[in-house]
């Protein structure tokens, strides 16, 4: 993923808080053991344990072999975008049409080592951090091994550790460009309020509030 400088996250804690109020919802990204074959993409819910990301998916999901050939795998996470038109961004004095157009959004991709969980006790633990997140106002049984409506289940499923070693984080809001020209875009993105106009609008704005003008933030920094 390319990241320019003013893409860049401004520090750990910016894309901590981005993804703390973001679905865990991502891609986890897998090299094909045949490399003549493309990738295995796999949609998922993720929970964020500590330095692991903790996952678990159906057993006959094809993407197993792979996971367990792969030292290193991707779980990309994408938020708050937005088609920025032509219009929008037609250098000033210029005519509109001659802008060139772009797209702005939140990524994250966790560099993660995947370690396949097959035993019943490591399962549980998955499901049950799992459930603490995505339903913390409870209303389902315990999870455990030999008891309940989940203890049957279990064989039908695999946990998946991801050890993450590394996070590119990148936010693309123009960041580089006139904060005259940045306001304008906020107010043209809340004008038309489409799909996640709305959280575009948002990180462009706390953008433009922490950075300002980016050669003075650059300078300073």
């Amino acid at each position: 993923m390319l990241i320019h400088p003013w893409d860049s996250a401004l520090s750990t804690t910016e894309w901590q808080e981005w993804l703390a109020h973001t679905d865990h919802f991502g891609m986890l990204v897998v090299n094909n053991v045949d490399p003549a074959h493309a990738p295995s993409v796999v949609p998922t819910h993720f929970t964020v344990a500590g330095e692991e990301l903790l996952v678990h998916l159906a057993r006959p999901n094809p993407v197993w072999p792979h996971l367990e050939a792969a030292t290193e795998v991707r779980l990309a996470v994408i938020g708050d975008y937005a088609y920025i038109p032509t219009y929008w961004r037609a250098k000033a004095g210029g005519p509109d049409e001659d802008g060139v157009p772009t797209s702005y959004y939140t990524a994250l991709q966790f560099v993660c080592r995947p370690t396949v969980i097959d035993d019943a006790e490591g399962k549980v633990e998955i499901l049950t951090a799992q459930l603490g997140d995505f339903q913390p106002e409870g209303g389902y049984a315990a999870v455990a091994v030999d008891d309940g409506p989940y203890a049957r289940m279990l064989p039908g499923i695999r946990g998946l550790r991801l050890a993450v070693h590394r996070v590119d984080a990148k936010f693309k809001y123009d960041d580089h460009n006139p904060v005259d020209h940045r306001r304008r875009v906020i107010g043209n993105l809340e004008e038309r309020n489409h799909a996640l106009d709305a959280g575009a609008a948002a990180q462009q704005r706390r953008r433009l509030a922490a950075i300002g003008d980016w050669k003075s933030f650059r300078n300073r920094s």
